[in-house]
């Protein structure tokens, strides 16, 4: 930027004083045209560019900056640089300051902000001059905001895709690598993927290195995947590519790609131990189509029915088994997918004409938008031999004794279990509410419904209401719904009659008919198959179920006490679980307290649990120390109950003596995460926050590198607060 000053007139008369006037003149004139020419310059240039004076006032902007920020020209000679650039602080500018007048010039990106509040990304060119004796920065912005953002994308879709780019200059000998690129080798700069440093990386290196060198003597691309090791724990494989760009048959540069694909080879390798293991089994594997061709088989098929592998990558249904009808097998395909899944015996056929007995497991499988039948065929040619050598009337009485025993000593055991009122151990008001809504509907034959993390009891709240109901002296039967498989749960909830299914040799009593007259505890309701969730409403509704095989209805009459851990609410709105049958188990909701909430209890719990694995351990321990329940009070316990009995128990087994003191068992502070809804105390927090700043010292408190430092502390005020919080170094070593 060039700046003119214009000089004062001689007051000489003379013809030479009139000549220099006349000359002055004539310079001034020119001054004066150079300086317009040098402000319409400066407007009009496709930049922004403005001055700025020490104290960061704006003193001169033209019209493309003005434009950029969107302020008039007068708007702007009131405005300062904290208005435009919104990082800036006074201290960040006096900085910047001293920094362009001492290097006369200087470069750099940063964020400006237009007058509607919008923010975007500019390059800055700064110099420092004066004008009429006034220290100005010159400054000329470029706005980078959108090549920021393709930068941006492209570092993003390598880091996702995990590829890197480079290309060699072999006439410079120099190379330029993308992050990425580096990253794959653990490099810190372009220069360690230079072929002399990235090749020993690899453990084919002969491999490499003859590509390397076909593409700078011969101008041959290169695709290579190989395996390397240096740099890393673990063995990784990372997919090489090069493309030479020649000039007069010389290699001048090379592009090329490094593309981590151990995910990738893995896959393939996971894909094709699978496909061993399945060739490898000795049941016969097929997927068919729905058209009836045979889509793909095991190894297994070919050794077991005789048929080549050429005929059964042709074949269809039809070809395997001559007794297959086409109207036949349309109904099949109805079947499975009303069923998705089921069992069925079958004669198979060979190659030379022979059948033999088979147990088919069908299965609907989708694949690419369609559906495959995957049948899976086991022989079970002895398994009917011997049957056929058992006495089908003594096989008969046999089996009926098993499930009469069964189901007696079942009985025996749910009528035996002797669950009180009392064994509940409470002490906080919090939980008296709950046990207050249990003597609440226990009288009555309402349904009700107890939700509630895991860990927390809901098994004992059941167990109560069915105690202080008028059925206590019939069973309390248990189901829990998570551990059925699917296609038995129908069967243990209702029975069947013999014959009803494959496998049902003689009649089974269900869990519905066990608790007649009594009650029925249907734990982890939320996993109950959607396709079953009909008939347990009418049970629960009519009091009424049909038996698997059986052509009489049963009727029953059940006391229904469901729990879950699930949002059942939530599982409606998704589609996952019955309306109706939601509304018919929430007549009396009954929310279980995690141990959190309730943490007056954890004395009492925990004393509790110290007797019980005391006795059985053949301890001596009798009482918990206080320190040892304070820690156990600043835990959370994500796994409720049951995770504090697992922590005693666990002590009982390490520790010595009468009193459980603290030790490495404990529960670390850390551990124990923050929930929703669930808030701290001030001091809770700042505890907590104090000694995890103690654990990244190594409780040293003092010192440049001391937790006080960290916390912006006097040394004594940090010792105070920690006095005061009853933070002390002995009580966490012993952990």
């Amino acid at each position: 930027m060039v700046f003119f000053a214009a000089s004062k007139p001689s007051q000489s008369g003379s013809t030479h004083a009139d000549a220099l006037a006349g000359a002055k003149t004539f310079r001034m004139t020119d001054l004066a045209q150079r300086r317009q020419a040098s402000h319409w310059l400066v407007e009009n240039l496709p930049y922004d560019i403005f001055w700025a004076s020490e104290d960061g006032s704006i003193e001169y902007a033209n019209a493309s900056f003005c434009k950029s920020l969107k302020y008039s020209q007068k708007e702007m000679e009131r405005l300062t640089m904290f208005d435009v650039n919104p990082t800036l602080t006074p201290e960040k500018w006096t900085a910047h300051w001293q920094t362009v007048r001492q290097k006369q010039v200087d470069n750099f990106k940063t964020t400006h902000r237009r007058k509607s509040g919008e923010e975007y990304m500019v390059e800055v060119f700064a110099l420092f001059f004066s004008n009429n004796g006034k220290n100005l920065i010159c400054a000329i912005v470029r706005d980078i905001t959108e090549s920021s953002f393709y930068k941006m994308v492209l570092e993003e879709t390598e880091k996702t895709s995990l590829v890197g780019g480079w290309k060699w200059n072999l006439q410079e000998g120099t190379i330029i690598a993308t992050n990425q690129a580096l990253c794959i080798f653990d490099a810190k700069q372009p220069e360690d993927l230079l072929p002399a440093q990235v090749v020993p990386r690899f453990l084919e290196q002969e491999k490499i290195k003859d590509a390397i060198r076909q593409a700078v003597n011969e101008g041959t691309p290169y695709d290579l995947t190989l395996q390397i090791g240096a740099g890393r724990s673990e063995m990784r494989w990372v997919r090489c590519t090069g493309h030479a760009v020649t000039s007069q048959g010389r290699t001048q540069k090379i592009f090329g790609t490094y593309q981590d694909v151990t995910h990738f080879i893995r896959q393939e390798q996971q894909l094709a131990l699978g496909q061993e293991v399945i060739d490898r089994a000795t049941d016969v594997i097929f997927l068919w189509e729905q058209s009836g061709k045979l889509f793909r088989f095991n190894q297994s098929a070919v050794r077991e029915l005789g048929f080549s592998e050429a005929l059964l990558r042709r074949a269809t249904i039809f070809d395997l088994d001559p007794g297959i009808t086409p109207a036949w097998w349309a109904s099949h395909w109805q079947d499975i997918f009303l069923q998705k899944s089921f069992t069925m015996e079958w004669e198979a056929t060979r190659s030379d004409g022979s059948r033999f007995p088979v147990e088919i497991t069908v299965n609907l499988v989708p694949f690419e938008g369609r559906h495959l039948n995957c049948a899976i065929l086991r022989n079970i040619t002895e398994r009917k031999k011997r049957e056929l050598e058992l006495s089908h009337a003594l096989e008969e009485i046999k089996e009926l004794k098993n499930q009469l025993e069964i189901e007696n000593e079942y009985l025996q055991e749910e009528i035996n279990l002797n669950y009180r009122f009392e064994d509940i151990i409470c002490g906080s008001d919090s939980y008296k509410t709950v046990l207050k809504k249990v003597e609440q509907v226990a009288p009555t034959d309402s349904t009700a419904l107890i939700t509630g993390e895991s860990g927390t009891g809901k098994e004992l709240l059941a167990r109560a209401i069915h105690q202080l109901s008028r059925r206590k002296d019939k069973p309390l039967i248990k189901v829990n719904c998570a551990t059925l498989p699917k296609e038995l749960i129908e069967s243990e909830l209702f029975g069947h009659r013999k014959g009803a299914f494959t496998g049902a040799v003689a009649d089974k009593t269900g869990k519905f008919e066990l608790a007649d007259h009594g009650t029925i505890f249907l734990d982890e309701i939320g996993e109950l198959p959607l396709d079953l969730q009909p008939k347990l409403l009418r049970a629960i509704q009519e009091g009424e179920f049909d038996k698997l095989g059986d052509t009489k209805t049963t009727t029953v009459d059940v006391r229904i006490i469901a729990a879950t851990n699930r949002d059942l609410e939530k599982m409606v709105r998704q589609g996952q679980f019955r309306e109706d049958l939601f509304y018919r188990l929430n007549v009396f909701p009954i929310h279980n307290l995690p141990l959190r909430e309730r943490k007056e209890d954890i004395p009492m719990l925990a004393q509790f649990f110290l007797e019980k694995y005391s006795t059985r351990a053949g301890k001596a321990f009798r009482r918990i120390s206080k320190k040892t329940t304070d820690a156990l009070m600043q835990y959370d316990f994500p796994g409720n109950i049951r995770e504090l009995e697992n922590f005693i128990e666990r002590a009982v087994i390490i520790e010595q003596g009468t009193t459980l003191f603290p030790g490495k068992w404990l529960p670390s502070i850390q551990a124990s995460p923050a929930r929703p809804g669930v808030f701290q105390t001030f001091d809770e927090a700042q505890r907590a926050h104090i000694l995890q700043v103690l654990f990244h010292t190594k409780w040293r408190v003092s010192g440049e590198q001391g937790a006080a430092k960290i916390l912006g502390l006097n040394d004594k005020t940090l010792f105070a607060k920690m006095a005061k919080l009853g933070i002390r170094k002995e009580d966490y070593l012993k952990r």
